[in-house]
């Protein structure tokens, strides 16, 4: 069976690497001159197809170092221990280095880390990693400190065209420039690389299909479909997730709904379990609209009962409404920071014991000791208010933690609570 066009152009040399100059280019720690002085234990961290298997391999190779490969999904502890083995063998008999590389690093469990660092510490083995999750949260920090981290970009379209051209060159010289290939030319291979989102592996293997079709087909209209068929860049539980959602709370924090709407369908079609998103637009109310817009946590709650009633797709679209009225609503996080600073001076004060006029004379011996004494009830008070009562512990001056923004409805809260707070300093003018 064919290798597919990805593995047969898979570059030999570094030098042939299309993109990721900031490692490979002149000066760059992963140059071959670099390389051929000293290959160093690292990780190489990318969103797929940016090349970090391509490059662990070429750059193995380029420092004469011996190459073992150690997938991760199919490797276990006595994998591990095996290659040190043999990268000990190789050490002292035949003097040469062994590089291990660990393809999807971040699926190692924490046992399977720790075998590594003596092995890297003690120079066996040099270690190579290769990952798409953020390692400051797939590794734990005692591999971390033993590597060296080189972040990869994903292709620009100019890059993947680069690499879409030489394939087609390729494809065609194979097959006599013959077959679907004779249709395809510079204006859809743009589709193609903007298709592939800065993903060389896909791009060729986009490519690959097109190819493949008969003459008859139009090559346009068939990698509409192919396009429209794939889901979503997205993921469950790692790094790109936790960006898409850090992107959603900050266009709806913005107050862009257009860019909220965006960011909610991608993680949706990505594959992101719509209760999570409800979750957090629940959060987002309190944090970034709080008292502004009371109706905005009303509705994210709401959003979130919906969906839990009608299910997906249908309970999307309260997801969206909710999106779209949290992003059009007045921000303020003065609740957020009011709650903040609160539990900042409950640290400073911890044992702060409750003042006896704010206590309930519930039992005669509490009356007796005094709990009650000098409470003054509100509603009996003037304007309902009752005036330079205070509400904090005996020896703790009291703070103002919540600070009311001047949008919605915070505006008026705040005239009130001005008011109060005069008429607290001044209770004989109240």
């Amino acid at each position: 069976m064919a290798m597919p066009l990805a593995a047969r152009m898979r570059p030999q040399q570094l030098s042939a690497v299309v993109g990721q100059e900031h490692l490979l280019g002149c000066g760059g720690p992963l140059h071959e001159d670099c390389l051929r002085t000293a290959l160093h234990s690292m990780v190489l961290w990318g969103p797929p197809g940016s090349g970090k298997t391509t490059i662990a391999r070429l750059a193995t190779k380029c420092s004469a170092t011996q190459l073992i490969p150690l997938p991760a999904v199919q490797s276990g502890s006595a994998d591990i221990r095996k290659a040190a083995e043999q990268a000990r063998f190789h050490q002292q008999r035949e003097g040469c280095r062994t590089a291990v590389f660990v393809d999807e690093v971040h699926r190692l469990n924490r046992a399977q880390q720790d075998i590594f660092l003596p092995i890297i510490e003690d120079g066996t083995i040099i270690f190579i990693g290769a990952t798409t999750e953020n390692p400051a949260f797939a590794l734990h920090n005692a591999l971390l400190s033993r590597v060296q981290l080189h972040v990869l970009q994903a292709l620009e379209e100019r890059q993947l065209i680069q690499v879409l051209q030489a394939a087609t060159a390729y494809l065609r010289s194979e097959s006599g420039g013959a077959g679907a290939l004779a249709q395809l030319d510079d204006a859809l291979l743009i589709s193609i690389a903007r298709a592939a989102d800065g993903d060389a592996r896909r791009a060729l293997n986009l490519l690959e299909q097109l190819h493949a079709l008969p003459t008859t087909n139009d090559p346009a209209q068939c990698l509409a479909e192919l396009v429209a068929a794939r889901p979503a860049q997205g993921d469950r539980h790692g790094d790109l997730f936790y960006q898409q959602i850090s992107a959603l709370h900050k266009a709806l924090r913005g107050s862009d709904p257009d860019a909220s709407l965006f960011w909610l369908a991608r993680m949706l079609d990505s594959g992101c379990d719509p209760l999570y998103i409800a979750r957090r637009l629940v959060r987002m109310a309190s944090e970034d609209v709080g008292n502004a817009d009371p109706r905005a946590l009303q509705l994210a709650l709401s959003a979130w009962q919906t969906l839990e009633r009608l299910g997906s797709p249908e309970g999307e679209l309260s997801l969206a409404q909710a999106v779209t009225f949290l992003a059009c609503s007045p921000k303020s996080n003065a609740v957020y920071r009011a709650f903040a600073a609160a539990r900042a001076a409950v640290r400073k004060h911890p044992a702060a014991a409750v003042p006896t006029h704010l206590c309930n004379a519930s039992t005669p011996l509490s009356a007796q000791l005094g709990y009650g004494t000098g409470y003054r009830y509100p509603h009996d008070e003037a304007n309902g208010h009752a005036a330079g009562q205070c509400y904090f512990p005996d020896g703790m001056s009291p703070e103002i933690f919540y600070q009311p923004s001047e949008r919605g409805l915070e505006a008026h809260i705040g005239e009130r609570l001005a008011r109060w707070r005069r008429a607290s300093l001044a209770p004989e003018e109240s």
